[in-house]
């Protein structure tokens, strides 16, 4: 049903739309819209609850994969680690820890190296999960659970 026109969208439903004044090249992946009253987020800071999947080695403050959220990517630097916790019994294992190793679940502090359109978890869980990506292999899931700094400066 290429190029006909519907009344309206249902969740769900895969649709195409234009906007006047707004080119295709002017699109990138990742890009997100919404409502003039109620905005997407631009986060330049974010925390988020992971588990780590699979690393080699250790994760440590500084380490700059990839994030992999909804359509987009962008490069991300782990800030802080904040705090360890068991996965099963989410009981607090370790507060500020040096590094995490595969099984490890964390709360942790991202910078994404520029701004992203994302959500937190608990307000819209569709663009409020993430995976970290390395070297071609899948390090971390996680959802977003604060948004710490916003908007695009």
């Amino acid at each position: 049903m290429h190029h006909t026109r519907i009344p309206r969208a249902e969740p769900g439903d895969n649709i195409g739309f234009n906007v006047r004044g707004v080119a295709k090249t002017d699109i990138r992946r990742g890009d997100v819209c919404g409502h003039v009253d109620n905005p997407p987020t631009v986060a330049r800071e974010l925390i988020g609850q992971i588990i780590v999947i699979y690393h080699p080695t250790a994760i440590a403050a500084g380490y700059t994969p990839v994030m992999h959220f909804h359509t987009g990517q962008m490069a991300v630097r782990f800030v802080e680690l904040i705090r360890k916790f068991d996965p099963r019994t989410g009981q607090v294992v370790e507060e500020k820890p040096s590094f995490l190793k595969t099984g490890d679940a964390a709360l942790v502090r991202l910078e994404p190296l520029r701004p992203i359109s994302i959500e937190t978890y608990s307000e819209f869980p569709e663009i409020g999960r993430f995976a970290i990506r390395d070297m071609g292999t899948t390090i971390a899931a996680g959802i977003v659970k604060e948004i710490t700094k916003k908007g695009l400066q």
